[in-house]
């Protein structure tokens, strides 16, 4: 009864309660496509940009120092404004490394990442960023994520409600297209399905649903709530949707126990999450093996 206690008492605060509607909505989009991901063997695409986005932040922080002057006519503190378009175009610029490129689709996503996470790191320790005395506390922060989750407002909830929102109707509404191009895009290609086009349509999506999981378990992070609970859902299941439903109740599940646990115990809330999610991904294997044995 405690612990029913302590957290009646913290869901009091608006705070708290934005923090699990924001980290159940960012858990549901990044289940979605993280089946098809999975399958297209593209898991990484979500590890790479997050690295993006990662110095994206570091750009976005010193354009804010930068145009301090224009501070009245423009919004310059938004990182979203200068986050969201350079992850989407580094996910388009992945898509179009196909095997005609120079560079190969893994060595770009690796060019990318590597890249973009030394960069983030050097602004960081540039004078013109507004780091606190603690510059190794703020890139922690920023790859780990940290309980400024539970700073978030009423407007940032607003907004993650609507992209949310978009980002199911998208995926409902070309299901079916997402499903031919996961499985067979030659296939899908020749009875006249646009693959390049939905392939750009997942591309973005993901880079969206990043941007928007930053502040809940960080840059490094981003990654397992796309692939746990999809390989989850496959020890299990095997057909495309019940994978993908089970998946989303999976993530849906993970997240809020694990943001009920750093709750509670002041955890790191991306860690706790992953673990949480790693603790369900070991418990759907064993029940995976249990039932492969029992058809044998």
């Amino acid at each position: 009864m405690d612990i029913f206690d302590t957290l009646s008492y913290y869901f009091q605060f608006p705070q708290v309660r934005y923090a699990l509607i924001v980290g159940v909505l960012v858990a549901l989009c990044a289940s979605l496509l993280g089946v098809t991901l999975v399958l297209k063997r593209f898991s990484f695409i979500g590890d790479g940009l997050s690295h993006v986005a990662f110095g994206a932040m570091a750009v976005s922080s010193i354009t804010g120092v930068l145009a301090a002057p224009l501070q009245p006519y423009i919004d310059a503190s938004n990182d979203m404004i200068i986050v969201m378009p350079i992850t989407i175009i580094s996910a388009v610029l992945l898509l179009r490394t196909g095997t005609k490129a120079k560079v190969r689709g893994d060595a770009a996503l690796a060019m990318i990442s590597v890249g973009a996470l030394a960069i983030g790191y050097l602004l960081m320790n540039l004078d013109v960023y507004p780091k606190s005395t603690n510059v190794s506390g703020d890139v922690c922060s920023t790859l780990f994520g940290a309980m400024n989750i539970l700073t978030l407002s009423s407007t940032d909830v607003n907004l993650c409600i609507v992209i949310s929102i978009a980002v199911v109707l998208v995926f409902i509404l070309f299901y079916n297209k997402i499903f031919s191009v996961t499985f067979d895009e030659d296939f899908a290609t020749a009875t006249g399905t646009k693959a390049s086009v939905y392939n750009l349509l997942i591309a973005i999506i993901i880079a969206v649903i990043i941007v928007i999981s930053m502040n809940l378990v960080g840059s490094l992070l981003i990654s397992a709530l796309i692939i746990f609970p999809a390989l989850s859902a496959m020890r299990l299941l095997k057909s495309f949707k019940a994978v993908t439903v089970c998946s989303a109740c999976l993530s849906v599940f993970c997240a809020a126990l694990g943001i009920l646990i750093s709750i509670l115990w002041g955890t790191p809330v991306g860690a706790t999450i992953v673990a949480v999610n790693i603790l369900v991904f070991a418990l759907f294997s064993l029940f995976g093996a249990v039932k492969g044995g029992f058809k044998k």
